[in-house]
């Protein structure tokens, strides 16, 4: 029995250790891409394709004025060759997803689309 507690016990500590190596790589990766210098958020980064800019229009007004202004900021930076205040960065624990649920919407719908299309 107690060698089997000890195997459970090392392979739940794996885990954890992994999930915690892994949080560190996604933070050293997310502060090596460099958008957070300029304010930006990992999704003011998507290549905006037809399905981006339709997720974008059906954003709150709230959340399309942020983006805007992070993007008109960054590029502003961007012209200037200058990045924010380390303080003024956006930290890895801060940046969410707000554009994805708008775009799993635009998608999920463009391909109920295409499915109907074939009926």
């Amino acid at each position: 029995m107690h060698s089997k507690s000890c195997r459970i016990f090392f392979q739940v500590s794996a885990v954890a250790a992994t999930g915690r190596f892994m949080d560190t790589l996604c933070k050293w990766y997310y502060g090596l891409a460099g958008f957070n210098k300029l304010g930006l958020m990992r999704d003011d980064t998507l290549y905006e394709d037809p399905d981006v800019q339709e997720a974008v229009r059906r954003l709150p007004p709230k959340l399309y004025d942020d983006r805007v202004f992070r993007i008109k900021r960054a590029l502003d930076l961007d012209m200037k060759k200058s990045i924010l205040p380390k303080e003024q960065w956006t930290k890895y624990e801060e940046d969410f997803p707000y554009l994805q649920p708008y775009l799993k919407e635009v998608l999920r719908e463009k391909k109920e689309k295409a499915e109907w299309s074939k009926k």
